[in-house]
């Protein structure tokens, strides 16, 4: 895919700056949502152009994500935050989560103990099939 030249070279540091982010719920999720969807940025270009062409803010993705947030609603989850903050961009994508867990951790153990084993000896659930879009 050919990526134009302007959006190789989005200044991320500027764009995804949280240092002066107004706004309590806004600063809770500034950091964790920069880092995601400039994560999404280094692994998909596309999405990457969208944002640069978008015309919209960081400001204004963390003002959409709290926008129903507050002390008489419901807070939001990591994955909606997520999902808001991808939809917010890129209104067509698709946002799904994969949870792996290994029930050995780090004890030394070579095989999982209490688990089907799987091609990476870890468990692998769709939070998908958990939460309730």
């Amino acid at each position: 895919m050919h990526i134009p030249k302007e959006i190789k070279n989005m200044n991320r540091e500027k764009y995804f700056d949280i240092k002066n982010v107004k706004g309590q719920a806004q600063k809770i999720v500034a950091e964790g949502v920069a880092n995601a969807l400039q994560y999404c940025c280094d692994k998909e270009p596309e999405f990457e152009q969208a944002i640069e062409q978008s015309g919209k803010s960081f400001t204004d993705c963390l003002n959409e994500i709290v926008k129903d947030v507050g002390p008489s609603k419901p807070g939001l989850s990591d994955f909606e935050t997520y999902n808001r903050a991808v939809k917010f961009y890129f209104s067509t994508a698709t946002v799904s989560f994969v949870m792996n867990i290994d029930l050995c951790g780090n004890n030394g153990v070579e095989k999982p103990i209490t688990m089907t084993e799987t091609k990476k000896d870890a468990l692998s659930i769709s939070l998908d099939d958990l939460l309730d879009f």
